[in-house]
């Protein structure tokens, strides 16, 4: 069984088991989430869809927060030519590692 979540402003697959990679929680590593913001529910092969309108009623996916990372440094640079304008700057986006435990559907 899998799941479509739409977890702050961004769409994942979660299945049991799998590592989401997503934007900073403010939750301590090892605490556990809840997220019932469920789009869609895919069972085993035959098995119909069930698409929310927009979230479908009474699922859940429970997950844990493993740790909290950086990730790779983006630089940015602005210049215009001729006119001696340059900017350098630096980005790292901090992201939070989950674990999806369990997906359950009422």
């Amino acid at each position: 069984m899998y799941a479509l979540i739409d977890f702050k402003g961004k769409q994942y697959k979660a299945e049991k088991g799998a590592t989401l990679k997503v934007d900073r929680i403010d939750a301590e590593p090892g605490t556990g989430i809840e997220i019932d913001t469920v789009l869609l529910l895919g069972g085993e092969s035959g098995t119909p869809f069930n698409i929310g309108s927009p979230y479908v009623q009474g699922a859940r996916v429970s997950a844990k927060v493993e740790s909290h990372v950086k990730g790779a440094k983006i630089i940015v640079f602005k210049y215009k030519p001729k006119k001696d304008y340059r900017r350098k700057t630096g980005h790292r986006q901090q992201y939070s590692i989950i674990t999806i435990e369990d997906i359950t559907a009422v």
